[in-house]
């Protein structure tokens, strides 16, 4: 039986979306995988942009509120920023919270190739994340 996991971030725009994609294109057979925010924004082009350069495609996600799955249950909710972690510490139906802080690339201001570069380095950090804490 898969278990289910939501990752919650402020904007659900970036982070989660990364951690969302990552987890559904490592161990799709172990887990069923959903991501929401506090405060739901679009998802971020550069993320897909990024995500795209390793095989994970964003194209179809969308940015989702937590409020969408008040109600459900979920084995594993893991916020992935500082604010969403604040915001969101409890969620009714969760069997075990984790949390990792990444830096927020939709911050990151300069020339594209710059910013591009800051979230190739956050997806990195998530993908070593997702492997370190979800291969079991």
């Amino acid at each position: 039986m898969k278990k289910r996991v939501l990752f919650l971030c402020t904007g659900n725009a970036s982070r989660s979306q990364m951690a969302e994609g990552f987890l559904k294109d490592r161990y799709p057979d172990r887990y069923e995988v959903e991501s929401a925010g506090v405060a739901p924004e679009t998802v971020s082009r550069r993320a897909a942009e990024v995500m795209a350069e390793i095989g994970i495609d964003l194209s179809g996600h969308r940015s989702k509120h937590v409020e969408e799955f008040r109600g459900q249950t979920f084995d594993i909710v893991a916020t992935v920023c500082d604010n969403a972690k604040e915001t969101c510490p409890f969620f009714p139906g969760a069997d075990e919270y984790i949390h990792e802080g990444f830096p927020d690339p939709d911050k990151l201001r300069g020339p594209d190739e710059e910013v591009l570069e800051g979230f190739r380095r956050v997806r990195d950090m998530i993908g070593e994340w997702i492997d370190a804490t979800f291969r079991e």
